[in-house]
């Protein structure tokens, strides 16, 4: 149950940083309840995986699954730079939190 709500917090977590981006370029309440919306549950989501999961594998999961589904977003849907260089990084992140997932 733990990992759903590990999923779910970067889940949201990538939902904000869109309506962050969306807010950040139009300022519109429907962007603002995106953007705040979506931290909001983030943080929702990762306090309940706690009851479940210790802190630093959680928390370490939910910042890496957030930030390298927050870059692959932002290169989708925003046209942010593709290059070799982020998809390099993007797949460190992944590597580093399968490692830490496996060590735990």
């Amino acid at each position: 149950m733990g990992w759903l709500f590990v999923f779910l917090a970067s889940a949201s977590e990538i939902a904000g940083v869109m309506g962050l981006k969306m807010f950040s370029e139009k300022k519109t309440i429907k962007n603002g309840a995106f953007y705040l919306g979506g931290f909001a549950a983030s943080f929702i989501f990762l306090y309940e995986s706690l009851n479940y999961l210790q802190l630093t594998v959680a928390y370490s999961v939910w910042i890496g699954v957030g930030t390298a589904g927050a870059v692959l977003v932002n290169m989708l849907l925003f046209n942010e730079s593709k290059s070799i260089a982020r998809i390099v990084s993007v797949i460190l992140i992944v590597i580093g939190v399968t490692g830490l997932k496996a060590v735990s």
